[in-house]
């Protein structure tokens, strides 16, 4: 495999899928993060494609106990004193010099939550369908010492203990939703793949920043949460694209969100309806224009 990896993306939809070939996870409110174990040791990627192993330094280290070869994909999570899963922190650890996340680590250690492997050290793990990559992901993380940070995501091929966890797990919790895989499907980059998620909608007004693709055409929103966080939409439809291209008004130069993702800025006093805000990315449901 080369670097960067281009990740995989689920869609979101408004309820679970049925049938016999699904596996639902468990999706938790992390950071994304590829782990890389070379031979000479071990490099964390972000979602973006940028190398964060100097603010993961804890994560790094536990993952030179995996055999040579290995590379898995996951979430990065913190948990606070009482065990509620913190995006907060973890964007606070993301956002850090390596010097303040190495004192931000020995305060609050993270986990490394994988649901997937890429790689394995027999080679390419990507063309296998999801049920094989996840039992190897199983039998390799069985291997590592008892007080490993690095643990595998919670699924279940029963959608009504899927359900169960929807129902019972929020965001106060640290949980997202719920992301269903269908257990015969490769691991496929971008949304081509067979992944969907059901999400825990807030839905809350938002400002729009600027734009990904071009001021006629815009891809996704970046918007500006209530707590000043940037955020991109989910892929817009062409309706909505629509509807708010004339109202863009482009700014020279490239910004970023928190997570990384360029796009271009726009002024404007824009407003979206966006749900799951808590989130990096937000999705976009109902665009309303002042």
């Amino acid at each position: 495999m080369d670097w960067p990896a281009s990740v995989a993306l689920a869609q979101s939809v408004p309820e679970l899928p049925t049938g016999t070939d699904w596996s639902y996870e468990v999706k938790l409110d992390g950071h994304r993060m590829i782990m890389w174990r070379t031979g000479d040791g071990v490099r964390l990627q972000a979602r973006s494609g940028r190398d964060v192993t100097a603010v993961w330094g804890d994560l790094a280290l536990a993952g030179h106990h995996l055999p040579a070869g290995t590379v898995l994909d996951g979430e990065a999570v913190i948990t606070t004193e009482d065990g509620r899963i913190s995006f907060e922190a973890a964007q606070a650890r993301a956002a850090s010099s390596p010097t303040r996340a190495r004192r931000l680590a020995a305060q609050r250690p993270a986990h490394y939550i994988a649901f997937d492997a890429l790689q394995l050290p027999s080679g390419d793990a990507r063309p296998r369908p999801y049920s094989e990559r996840r039992t190897a992901l199983l039998n390799l993380l069985a291997e590592l010492p008892a007080n490993t940070p690095i643990q595998a995501v919670s699924a279940t091929t029963d959608r009504d203990t899927a359900l169960t966890w929807y129902n019972t797990l929020h965001h106060e919790h640290g949980v997202e939703g719920i992301v269903a895989k269908r257990t015969t499907s490769p691991y496929r980059a971008g949304r081509a793949g067979a992944w969907l998620k059901i999400r825990h909608a807030d839905t809350i007004e938002a400002t729009v920043a600027g734009f990904t693709g071009t001021a006629r055409q815009p891809k996704a929103l970046a918007v500006q949460l209530p707590d000043g966080r940037i955020a991109l939409s989910q892929h817009l439809t062409t309706a909505l694209a629509t509807r708010i291209a004339p109202r863009l008004v482009p700014q020279p130069g490239r910004a970023h969100t928190q997570d990384g993702d360029a796009y271009t800025p726009a002024s404007g006093e824009n407003v979206v309806e966006v749900v799951a805000g808590t989130t990096r990315h937000a999705v976009v449901t109902v665009v309303r224009l002042r």
